[in-house]
């Protein structure tokens, strides 16, 4: 049998997949887990650190790299290819995290609750958001962007488009999406940073 705390998650991450989070309470994420409540906070604080693990743990890796690009980006890539790299992560983050936070909306208290539990943990949308600023601001520093780039723009630009995508999949379901969503992963992802790079460089 799988130890405690990889059941907890696997449960976890099963019921905010199929009902939300929203509708995800720790006692049905027990309940499937086969343990206690109690046995579940023994492991985690709350629901909140759970979605934040499943996030971490379970989803298309991107933690790890927005943590290198805030020391500087990947070792021996130039700007275009990291930010390929970062376009093909969000992509893959966004596409899998979607169907899960999505539920938080429909519950304006809950969101509320979620947000403040975000902040203790240091976690949060916001990170990505603000690695990729704080590389592009470098880039633009050593000579490579513009000097009258604006990195927050261009961060905002690349991430919202990846999440926009992963909400036209989410939104389409069953048919096919439209327009540059429909497009593969990896050629969405340099097609639109090659296409952001134009105003940049």
């Amino acid at each position: 049998m799988k130890p405690t705390r990889v059941r907890i998650l696997d449960a976890a991450e099963h019921l905010m997949r199929t009902i939300g989070l929203a509708r995800t309470t720790t006692k049905e994420i027990a309940r499937a887990a086969g343990c206690s409540e109690a046995a579940l906070y023994k492991h985690f604080e709350s629901k909140e650190e759970l979605f934040v693990l499943v996030l971490q743990e379970r989803l298309p890796p991107f933690g790890p790299l927005m943590a290198e690009l805030e020391g500087g980006g990947p070792d021996g890539r130039d700007v275009e290819e990291t930010l390929v790299e970062v376009a093909r992560h969000a992509v893959a983050f966004y596409g899998s995290s979607f169907p899960i936070a999505a539920s938080l909306f429909s519950d304006p208290a809950l969101l509320r609750r979620h947000g403040e539990e975000m902040t203790r943990l240091d976690s949060g949308p916001h990170r990505p958001l603000d690695a990729l600023t704080a590389y592009l601001r470098e880039q633009r520093a050593a000579g490579r962007l513009r000097s009258d780039a604006d990195p927050a723009a261009a961060a905002a630009l690349l991430l919202g488009a990846c999440f926009q995508r992963a909400f036209l999949h989410s939104f389409a379901g069953d048919r096919p999406p439209q327009g540059p969503a429909a497009l593969p992963a990896d050629t969405f992802a340099v097609t639109l940073v090659r296409t952001l790079l134009d105003g940049l460089r």
